[in-house]
């Protein structure tokens, strides 16, 4: 069955969300919702996700998921904010618990902090099925980016997350803690492994000069042009590729208040005795 999709662009982190579903009236996924985050005051605001919420309530849908591919390193998620606003369980890949796990020990979050996934109602296992309304489901392990990437196939589509880029900008960085150029390799190869029609829906994208932000495609055109990983490329020459490249990379801007909140499912650290939640910098160690 053929999914309905509908994308909302966020120009400022360059995130792509989505509302997939079977039909008006039906079921609903959201996947990857972004909360809007101002650095410079610690703001944060829900214009981005307040979008997804008004077509969800135009279109009389019903939310089952709010699916993330991955801890996202650019951009808080929405999803507890969400949750509250059109129900859904908020799911993320099992391998969640390895980045909990670094990230916990990197802003010394201490014993009270849970390594288990538990802030998640749901932790996909690989090749997992489930469901939303009419349309079948898969989750589809895809390590590489980071040690817990998970794509989701809905119907004929698949949200990729960070594993593919549109085929003129190629491939996600494998330099964060746990992730492997490698492994990416692997993991983009299954997805192109799919058939040629398949639909592909980026995360990100971050077009070069002259073109719009765009952010789908298919199979075949990613094994045809994708500068990065299309059939004529090696996987020793993409590993050495992707390392240079990731060596000449800063760290995204938002990734220090972002992963915090992540691995938390969207929801802010616990408030201190002033009522006041607080993000941690770790200072000289990234």
């Amino acid at each position: 069955m053929q999914a309905s999709v509908q994308a909302f662009f966020e120009p400022v982190t360059g995130t792509v969300s989505y509302v997939v579903y079977d039909r008006d009236g039906g079921h609903a996924a959201i996947v990857d919702p972004v909360l809007d985050y101002d650095p410079k005051s610690g703001r944060t605001r829900t214009t981005s996700a307040e979008a997804l919420v008004g077509f969800v309530r135009e279109h009389k849908l019903a939310v089952q998921w709010i699916l993330e591919t991955h801890a996202h390193a650019d951009h808080l998620s929405a999803a507890a904010w969400l949750r509250q606003q059109v129900g859904g369980k908020v799911a993320i890949g099992e391998k969640i618990t390895e980045v909990q796990r670094i990230f916990a020990g990197v802003f010394d979050f201490g014993d009270d902090f849970a390594r288990d996934g538990s802030q998640f109602d749901h932790l996909f296992a690989a090749g997992e099925h489930f469901s939303v309304g009419e349309l079948t489901a898969e989750a589809l392990f895809v390590p590489g980016h980071t040690p817990a990437d998970i794509a989701y196939r809905i119907g004929d589509a698949v949200f990729v997350g960070d594993t593919l880029f549109m085929p003129d900008v190629g491939s996600a960085r494998c330099d964060f803690p746990g992730g492997d150029a490698a492994t990416l390799y692997r993991s983009a190869k299954a997805l192109l492994a799919l058939p040629d029609a398949t639909r592909l829906f980026m995360c990100h994208d971050y077009p070069p000069a002259g073109r719009a932000p765009s952010w789908e495609t298919t199979v075949a055109e990613q094994r045809r042009a994708n500068i990065h990983l299309n059939d004529g490329v090696s996987e020793a020459d993409f590993v050495a590729l992707r390392d240079a490249r990731d060596a000449k990379l800063e760290m995204p801007v938002l990734i220090l208040p972002s992963v915090q909140v992540n691995i938390r499912a969207g929801e802010m650290p616990p408030k201190s005795a002033n009522g006041v939640a607080y993000l941690k910098i770790p200072l000289n160690l990234m």
